[in-house]
């Protein structure tokens, strides 16, 4: 990191060595203040640069200022690259989504409602489509929230209908087209709306399953593999990221079991 950063510091001009500086500040868990506040420092070198960008908008994200991050997204037209698929679509549907959960929030369900239809459409500018079958749990579980705060309980079950359908076998998600397994949670989620929650724990009770049966698997990485979700800039411990992949596994079934448990307790979530 000390020699990184003292070539960029010998030529602050280079948009190359700085996207590489921060990728690694990434890799070493540097706070996501600091790297925002680095890379806002050269607004022009991170312009220069589709991936460097898209590192702002997604600090951005993960800072919670979700209105600033589409606001970005927004005013650039993205070019595909290597290393980059599904990155920019899916900060695109994160930044709407929390959107609209802040909407649910504030009540203010019909903006939710156009907030979420939106993040089912990619616009243009984003130089990317969606991939078919496309899971879409998530969207559709805060969608059926968004029609029960209007008390409209058709278009919530609906949704809700929609939301609890799918691939519902976990896996470790380690390529950008794998199955995330937020989408099995929300299934589970939407399944405790519906009122069928035997198989709300089913789904919760396989993420911990898959979750406490691979932590220990050795991970290799098969040379005609799709794209890893990351820049491969630095080298990365895949079995390492197996194990942490397989501890969110683990952590997003213990979450949805305790809403189960609270759900039956009340007989409503």
């Amino acid at each position: 990191m000390e020699e990184l950063e003292k070539a960029f510091a010998l030529d602050e001009t280079d948009s190359r060595i700085l996207m590489e500086l921060d990728q690694l500040y990434k890799r070493l868990n540097v706070a996501p203040e600091v790297r925002l506040k680095k890379l806002e420092n050269y607004p022009e070198l991170v312009s220069d640069r589709d991936d460097l960008y898209l590192e702002r908008v997604a600090l951005l994200n993960q800072l919670g200022q979700f209105e600033k991050a589409f606001g970005f997204l927004m005013s650039r037209k993205f070019h595909p690259w290597e290393g980059g698929e599904g990155k920019v679509t899916g900060q695109y549907v994160f930044s709407l989504t929390e959107m609209a959960k802040k909407a649910i929030q504030d009540k203010a369900y019909q903006k939710a409602i156009d907030l979420l239809t939106s993040a089912q459409f990619y616009p243009e500018n984003l130089g990317e489509g969606k991939l078919t079958g496309t899971q879409e749990n998530e969207i559709f579980y805060w969608l059926g929230c968004a029609f029960e705060g209007l008390n409209l309980s058709d278009q919530a079950l609906q949704n809700w209908e929609k939301a609890a359908t799918g691939l519902n076998e976990p896996s470790v998600a380690i390529f950008y087209n794998d199955q995330q397994p937020e989408t099995i949670y929300f299934q589970g989620l939407a399944l405790i709306k519906l009122d069928r929650k035997e198989e709300a724990a089913a789904r919760f009770n396989k993420l911990t399953g898959f979750g406490e049966t691979h932590m220990n698997d050795e991970f290799k990485l098969d040379y005609f593999a799709v794209s890893l979700p990351d820049l491969q800039i630095w080298d990365d411990d895949l079995t390492k990221l197996n194990k942490l992949k397989c501890k969110h596994l683990i952590e997003l079934g213990q979450a949805g079991l305790a809403k189960w448990e609270h759900s039956v307790d009340r007989g409503a979530f």
